[in-house]
């Protein structure tokens, strides 16, 4: 095909109709290399002011640090939540984000099974009682691997609910002061102006622990937060009878959390067709790693964690009353399944239990008071 040309005559026409005002220079050539020197000119000048904006933005995004990260304002905070949070967890695979639970799980362990009668007497030994819990809020950090298989066979119902609050407790609050390390170590990174190596390799594997695909920092800041202690009592008293059933008894399961594939109890009532099982642990604290790493990434409880970051935004505690109206999902009954959670919340004076400390305290930790 062949091409066109235009004259500068005609694009001397046209530039006049426009309102331009043209050289009238003997040497037509120098007039268009001056023209389009103009031209030229003109479109950097355009093009630099369109593109630095961008730039300085591309630029800040992938900076990690930002000194008002941990405070953000309700508006920015409001489309975070809506735009961000809601586009992560469907392409997480699962098996990842317990990748490091099973590996704990799997770790050597004493896994004596100790007599409820046992266990009664190392706390009474060790001066761990429920009501100096509660005024002191101070708990001895014993470490228990297996529930006791007599608490099925204590008929006085508070003996049976104390001991079993008294075994879980420090497993929870354990739980929520690595979170808090957690949590305090990334605000450290991110307030940083340069990160070392090992740092930005720590953020990686948060990055993967709490299925934040894109490696969004705002984004890992919302999932990498506490369970309100209180809530989490309940909820593990309500799935195991407050330790009777037979998934805590014979596979740790405290939560009753639900697996298709791997190690697994099948529950007896459960259709042939039925292909989940509750997931087993070889020790109760990895039971309580996979609660809170479930609340913290799986789709089902965005709204949980909205409100809890909500909650932190606006300096209020983490209320488990508040809280526990995202969880009606988290079993077939819905809205009965949290009334009852808020019920053994209340009935129990649960919430004593959520700004207790373990000892002994780290320096680490008591930075975090």
């Amino acid at each position: 095909m062949m091409k066109s040309k235009i004259s500068i005559t005609e694009i001397k026409k046209y530039l006049k109709k426009k309102g331009f005002v043209v050289s009238k220079k003997k040497n037509e050539e120098d007039s268009l290399s001056i023209l389009s020197r103009t031209f030229l000119a003109s479109l950097i000048i355009i093009s630099f002011f369109f593109i630095a904006p961008l730039t300085i933005e591309i630029t800040n995004e992938n900076r990690i640090f930002s000194k008002n990260f941990e405070h953000n304002s309700k508006n920015n905070l409001k489309k975070l939540l809506e735009n961000q949070e809601a586009t992560l967890d469907d392409d997480v695979n699962q098996k990842f984000l317990f990748e490091d639970i099973l590996k704990f799980d799997e770790q050597p362990a004493d896994t004596v099974r100790l007599s409820a009668a046992t266990i009664n007497e190392l706390f009474k030994s060790t001066n761990y009682n429920l009501e100096d819990v509660r005024k002191s809020k101070l708990v001895k950090p014993i470490t228990l691997t297996l529930l006791p298989q007599e608490i099925k066979k204590i008929e006085d119902t508070k003996k049976r609910k104390d001991l079993f609050i008294q075994i879980i407790l420090p497993l929870i609050i354990k739980e929520n002061n690595n979170i808090k390390l957690d949590r305090k170590k990334m605000f450290d990174i991110l307030n940083k102006s340069k990160n070392t190596k090992a740092e930005k390799k720590w953020l990686g594997l948060k990055f993967k622990q709490y299925g934040v695909v894109n490696k969004d920092l705002s984004t890992l800041k919302i999932r990498m937060d506490e369970i309100p202690v209180s809530m989490a009592i309940a909820q593990a008293a309500k799935e195991t009878g407050w330790g009777t059933s037979r998934f805590a008894q014979e596979g740790n399961a405290l939560f009753g959390q639900w697996t298709w594939s791997g190690e697994g109890i099948k529950p007896k009532r459960a259709d042939d067709n039925s292909t989940h099982k509750i997931m087993k642990f070889k020790v109760l604290q990895a039971s309580v790693k996979a609660y809170q790493r479930n609340l913290n990434t799986h789709s089902t409880y965005k709204n949980f964690r909205s409100t809890r970051a909500e909650l932190r935004d606006e300096g209020k505690k983490l209320d488990s009353i508040i809280l526990s109206e995202y969880l009606d999902k988290y079993a077939e009954t819905g809205k009965e399944y949290v009334k009852i959670l808020q019920q053994i919340i209340r009935q129990n004076n649960l919430e004593d239990f959520d700004d207790a400390k373990l000892l002994p305290m780290s320096t680490d930790l008591q930075s975090l008071i």
